[in-house]
């Protein structure tokens, strides 16, 4: 079998490169990881192919240092050869050369052993250190902000949920709910956020996705972002850089891309509410996040397209806002603060 893979290496890359997006994506259950350690098994060949196509050289060398066993005689083994040796050398950063292994323990260390013996060890060590599954929730009126292992800061607001999963290949994000910002630190390993079938992936950036009630959204304030359908295995969406945003229906994946301060994209960090041309019953979910009384809008009015700068909290001013729009009436309710039309809508400004 090797040597038919050795015949044919485009065979070996393609299937390194399948299990990879597999790996990436976070798809394989419990009986494909076991078929994935099976493949790496199959001959030394195997894993470095898929190191190379992975590109985590680095990573999987800093995961093998922190292990608790003693790899030294592996690791210092020379390449393999045609001639059968089968012992396979990872690259791993060092502060100072490693002792020689003795000769004794390389001469009675059979080839396929070692390179089971190596990825059986690797095995361990991603078991010690990889995966995480974290799960954030900020509950009604109580934004937060995390500090994730990778030293990525998550910003969740309010009414919003994610779940996270770090591998020794990738960082998964999953948005369950609501709308989530994240200041993406460097690693080696990708960062991709999923939400509503889409599939966000960071290129050294800060970036927002919110899921409102029919589209996605999703705002870069700094770097770049590419986004793809059907959970990253789709079509290019958009390729966002700083100072733009996307909009994605979540009937046809329909985008629309626009231009935005990156500051404003941010703004709810520090409690405010930034709304430009958005339907005004978006801007009663982003107030009815934070506060018990709620907005309540009739179908005409939550149609209207507004623009504003207001404090979150504030309903008195958000209130004063909506009353001195021609177009709205409000009624204050035992359930909230209820807006109707009274007139044809138009659009507005305002700043408080």
């Amino acid at each position: 079998m090797v040597n038919e893979i050795r015949r044919h290496p485009s065979a070996l890359t393609a299937a390194a490169a399948r299990w990879h997006a597999l790996q990436r994506e976070g798809a394989l259950d419990a009986a494909q990881q076991r078929a994935f350690m099976q493949w790496l098994l199959v001959s030394p060949d195997h894993l470095r192919e898929y190191m190379a196509i992975s590109q985590v050289a680095g990573a999987l060398g800093d995961a093998l240092r922190c292990m608790p066993i003693d790899l030294e005689a592996l690791i210092a083994a020379p390449a393999p050869s045609e001639a059968g040796d089968n012992v396979v050398r990872l690259p791993l950063r060092r502060s100072s050369p490693p002792a020689p292994a003795p000769r004794r323990a390389r001469r009675h260390l059979p080839g396929l052993a070692a390179a089971a013996t190596l990825v059986l060890s690797l095995g361990i060590g991603a078991h010690l250190a990889w995966p995480q599954n974290l799960h954030y929730i900020a509950a009604h009126g109580a934004p937060r902000q995390v500090v994730l292992p990778d030293q990525t800061v998550l910003h969740l607001n309010a009414e919003s949920e994610v779940s996270v999963r770090y591998t020794l290949l990738g960082r998964r994000v999953e948005l369950e709910r609501g709308q989530a910002s994240f200041v993406v630190a460097a690693d080696r390993r990708p960062f991709a956020v999923h939400a509503a079938g889409l599939q966000v992936t960071d290129i050294g950036t800060t970036f927002d996705v919110s899921l409102l009630r029919e589209q996605a959204r999703i705002g870069v304030s700094e770097g770049r972002v590419q986004v793809r359908g059907d959970g990253g295995r789709g079509r290019m969406l958009a390729d966002l850089v700083a100072g733009q945003t996307a909009q994605v229906d979540y009937r046809d994946q329909h985008v629309r891309i626009d231009r935005e301060d990156p500051a404003t994209m941010t703004a709810w960090w520090q409690g405010r509410i930034v709304f430009r041309d958005v339907p005004l019953r978006e801007v009663a979910d982003r107030f009815n996040r934070i506060n018990e009384q709620r907005l309540l809008v009739s179908d005409a009015a939550g149609a209207l397209r507004l623009t504003g700068n207001l404090r979150a909290g504030d309903l008195a001013s958000l209130r004063a806002f909506l009353d001195q729009q021609p177009t709205l009436t409000t009624t204050e309710t035992g359930q909230g603060i209820y807006v109707r039309t009274r007139a044809p809508a138009h659009d507005v400004a305002y700043e408080h």
